[in-house]
């Protein structure tokens, strides 16, 4: 043996693991951060493919829109009301759609604001 590999000793402290994907340490952290945050309303509880649109009303008061739960049970919405389980909100209500902002956060740590459509359901 040589005498420089005698004294080489490798010393993983504070060195990411080779064998670990990269990725897992980020959604790691997420996952924690989602215990932490609780829900505020019931609405915050439900993936927005729960909802179905039932009802706009367009009036001098304001714009308002309900929609229903799986359950059956209608809520009503306007701008700005907290929806989704992904920090969602009430972006805008028009004459046949409700536009929803929804928060992402991909793999690579990037927030991502997504518009999601709900439209009238036709029942």
């Amino acid at each position: 043996m040589r005498k420089s590999e005698q004294e080489y000793k490798y010393d993983p402290t504070g060195k990411p693991d080779p064998f670990k994907p990269f990725f897992i340490a980020r959604l790691e952290a997420l996952e924690k951060k989602k215990k932490r945050k609780k829900p505020r309303t019931y609405l915050e509880t439900l993936e927005l493919s729960q909802l179905d649109l039932i009802a706009i009303v367009l009036g001098p008061k304001g714009r308002f829109a309900m929609v229903r739960d799986a359950k059956g049970v209608g809520h009503v919405i306007r701008e700005g009301t907290p929806i989704g389980r992904n920090e969602g909100v009430v972006f805008k209500i028009t004459e046949k759609e409700v536009i929803i902002k929804e928060k992402y956060t991909d793999l690579r740590g990037r927030t991502v604001v997504k518009l999601v459509k709900k439209k009238l359901s036709k029942k």
